[in-house]
């Protein structure tokens, strides 16, 4: 309210303050009461003027309250004329944090100079009030009563404020025009500017153009090519700033330590460190911590560690950078256990520490724990309120194969960002849910602020792979040409896997040709791609290629190329790479390496090899060892070993209805249905339910599918009619039906009629009516195709002149004039 007075009040309003006045500074009523024979309340007395210690008051005024007590003083005073002073009430309103009251301060000042309009622009920026920093540097252009013009201190604090582009770029024309271009805070400001906007070729423009640099300078230019991902960059500008013999600091080294690892220089990243102990820097906090990071992102666990030991002062961010080390590591009980001594230091989590909790729970596979990260984060209100945490949760529930519990929290969310929808659809892919996963893609679609990102297509494009869905997959790549994103890695590998995996081959091979290859991802997938599709010679040929371009295998690799033998039944040049696995890039079999040996060993019909390779084991075998030989046995029809090993395969997994199933299935191929009975009331006294069998086929960017015996499709009547016409057909040209694969104890008109309504014929028969003769079918099943089926198929394929190719569950199919491309090995 004293603000607005222009000429002073009643004495008697000032004499209100006195009491509270002298208790803080008794100085100051001294003077007030000195001066109470003056006429009109502004008359002073020199000598006592000269006793008020405005300095003192000036520092004692740490609040909004005492602060405007001092104002009165200075209007009663009439120093508030004074421009110094009130400049300095400008700042003190700023520092306080009321800026309105900053504001009218300055509005009071007569005769504004620069340093009044530089203190109230910086008051502005100090309290995020940015656009309105700029409209008071315009001000200050416009202003036709004075004519002070920016100086040197303006520019510096203006820029720093510029929300769009338009702006920086006139400010920027000033600078040039009033000669502040040589200034080397100004330089260094306007390369923040730019690199702020990502327009880091006209920060360097600046930067060149600089006669003299110094250390802020350097720093700012590396900064500005970190911000924006330019890694290569921002080195060569580190390495020119070393030839020039500048020194660096702990902002240089905290700028320029995380470009290492996207460029995968762990060299230079060590010789920093050097430089850093040898400049006694290993002592900065951020110095520190930034070292963490980068030995944490390649892997260095043990030096990462180290320097956190030799921190004499750690802050939240140390104990998050060693958590996330070990977190992002795939070391969960470690990183636990840094997380509860962190907690016995004192130190209370943040978001980023529960962010790394959410991940160290979901990897260590803890559901109990994960309840209790959430009740913690709900507690605090961080789910509402911080979109990262909610997004950590929804990630963890997902990767615990809880994917209602992340369905309710993505609904919980007051605010989704594209990471949310990244997420739920990661979340729904993975635990495969393709349908689900498509229908929350299409949701995101439809809100206008959610752009679909690289994580969006990584995530979605494995759904279309599940179901084949061919058209849709191709749809994401025409996005992916049209966002410039068909050269990224991982978007490229994943187009990779759904023309792969979707029976066009071809085309993946086309786009393969495209996708850089310098690392092992995209050829790890083609080489899957040829495998399930039963070329291992392919496969082994793309491995030899891979190799000499240099490019290392990692246990991937060998997966799929162990996976792509297993297929083509190249048991010798499987047992080749398992060994150059081990001996030539020293990588340790894991139990997805141990499992393809047996699969290997198994489908080729060598199943005692297969056991006793599974006892000489370096590591417990787990379900999907012992699986893949009960799936061999399954196939060669070998009881006992079977039964011998569905005990094995119980002991450690008992809840997988799929294993009952097989056994069940050994049993019914030699007719002992009293075994069927007993595995069958086993699998329902423990509450398991089997996978019902389907098969799909997309048409016109629509995907039927069809579940064996079910007539709920609206052209059921038509696609059974078919089906009939067929089997006559095949009939006469030698099919004959193998009742071996009906596992029910009926009657043989009973069994044909069983076989004869397979989800897979469904599908085909379907195909045939609604695509124009001689077209290509393509057919995607969840189980693997039973004997019978794909004996049937050849017959069609002749008679209907098509070229059918089913996926199931293990490989692919090509059936044509009477013949299937696996050899009938499969």
């Amino acid at each position: 309210m004293v603000l607005k007075l222009r000429v002073a009040p009643n004495r008697n309003y000032f004499l209100n303050f006195l009491p509270s006045l002298h208790n803080r500074y008794p100085f100051s009523t001294k003077f007030l009461s000195s001066s109470s024979s003056s006429s009109n309340g502004l008359e002073t007395n020199n000598n006592n003027n000269k006793e008020m210690d405005f300095n003192r008051l000036f520092h004692l005024s740490t609040k909004t309250h005492i602060a405007k007590r001092l104002h009165a003083l200075l209007v009663v005073s009439g120093e508030a004329l004074n421009i110094f002073f009130s400049t300095r009430l400008v700042n003190l309103y700023a520092n306080l944090g009321d800026i309105t009251l900053s504001r009218l301060a300055f509005d009071q000042i007569p005769t504004k100079n620069i340093f009044a309009w530089n203190s109230m622009i910086s008051s502005f920026v100090r309290n995020g009030c940015f656009q309105n920093a700029v409209d008071c540097y315009y001000q200050l252009l416009t202003t036709n009563s004075s004519r002070v013009r920016p100086d040197f201190f303006t520019f510096p604090v203006v820029l720093k404020s510029c929300s769009c582009l338009s702006d920086g770029r006139k400010i920027h024309s000033w600078v040039f025009k009033m000669g502040f271009g040589l200034d080397l805070f100004v330089d260094a400001s306007l390369i923040h500017m730019y690199s702020r906007f990502a327009l880091v070729g006209d920060a360097r423009k600046v930067f060149d153009e600089m006669i003299v640099r110094d250390l802020g300078s350097w720093n700012a230019m590396i900064s500005g090519f970190c911000q924006n991902g330019k890694a290569v960059e921002a080195l060569d500008v580190f390495r020119e700033m070393c030839i020039k013999g500048v020194k660096m600091d702990s902002v240089t080294v905290s700028s320029i330590l995380p470009v290492c690892a996207p460029l995968n220089d762990l060299v230079t990243g060590m010789l920093i460190h050097v430089y850093v102990i040898k400049h006694g820097l290993e002592y900065d906090v951020y110095v520190s911590n930034g070292l963490i990071n980068m030995y944490a992102k390649f892997g260095s666990l043990e030096l990462a560690r180290n320097v956190f030991d030799q921190m004499l002062v750690r802050d939240l961010v140390s104990w998050n950078s060693l958590i996330a080390a070990y977190e992002q590591n795939g070391d969960p009980i470690t990183a636990l256990g840094y997380f509860i001594e962190m907690k016995q230091k004192g130190f209370q989590p943040d978001v980023l520490t529960l962010v790394s909790l959410a991940s160290i729970v979901s990897q260590s596979g803890n559901i109990r724990s994960s309840r209790s990260v959430h009740c913690f984060v709900m507690k605090r209100g961080f789910i509402a309120e911080d979109i990262f945490v909610g997004n950590a949760v929804v990630d963890m529930y997902a990767k615990l194969g809880n994917i209602d519990y992340a369905r309710k929290v993505f609904e919980v969310m007051d605010a989704k960002d594209v990471i949310s929808w990244n997420s739920l659809i990661t979340g729904y892919t993975q635990n495969a849910l393709a349908s689900e996963a498509m229908e929350i893609y299409n949701t995101m679609r439809g809100h206008e602020k959610i752009v679909p990102d690289q994580g969006t297509l990584v995530s979605i494009l494995p759904a279309y792979s599940h179901v084949g869905a061919l058209q849709q997959g191709m749809k994401i790549h025409g996005f992916t040409i049209k966002v410039g994103l068909q050269t990224d890695i991982y978007v490229g590998t994943c187009l990779i896997d759904v023309y792969a995996k979707c029976g066009r081959l071809n085309d993946a091979m086309l786009l393969f040709g495209h996708v850089p290859r310098r690392s092992s991802v995209p050829w790890n997938a083609i080489i899957a791609g040829h495998g399930i599709h039963g070329h291992g010679e392919k496969s082994l040929y793309l491995f030899e290629q891979m190799q000499e371009e240099g490019v290392k295998p990692d246990h991937v690799t060998f997966v799929s190329l162990l996976s792509a033998c297993s297929h083509a039944g190249l048991v010798d040049k499987g047992q080749q790479c398992f060994k150059l696995m081990r001996e030539k890039y020293f990588i340790e079999p894991g139990l997805k390496h141990y499992g393809c040996m047996v699969d290997l060993l198994g489908r080729a019909g060598q199943l005692e090899m297969a056991h006793e390779f599974i006892k000489n084991m370096h590591v417990r075998p787990d379900a999907s060892v012992w699986g893949a030989l009960l799936g061999a046995c399954r196939i060669h029809g070998n009881v006992e070993l079977g039964a011998i090993v569905s005990d094995r395969l119980f002991e450690v997994d008992s809840e997988n209805v799929g294993y009952y199933v097989l056994l069940s299935n050994i049993y019914a191929n030699v007719g002992k249905w009293e075994g069927v009975d007993k595995v069958r009331s086993l699998a329902k006294n423990r509450g398991l339910k089997k996978t019902p069998g389907w098969s799909s086929i997309e048409v016109n960017n629509r995907v039927d599918v069809f579940y064996t015996a079910n007539r709920s499709h609206p052209q059921s009547e038509a696609i059974y009619k078919e089906l009939k016409v067929l089997m006559d057909k095949i009939k006469n040209i030698g099919y004959v039906p193998d009742y071996s694969f009906v596992l029910q104890d009926v009657e043989e008109d009973e069994k044909e009629q069983i076989l004869t309504s397979h989800s897979e014929r469904l599908a085909i028969a379907f195909g045939i009516i609604i695509t124009p003769p001689k077209t290509t079918i393509h057919i995607f099943k969840n189980l693997r195709v039973c004997g019978d089926c794909h004996n049937a198929t050849k017959y069609i394929s002749k008679i209907t002149e098509r070229e059918i190719v089913v996926r199931d569950s293990n490989r692919f199919h090509h059936f044509k004039d009477g013949e299937c491309s696996c050899g009938d090995y499969w």
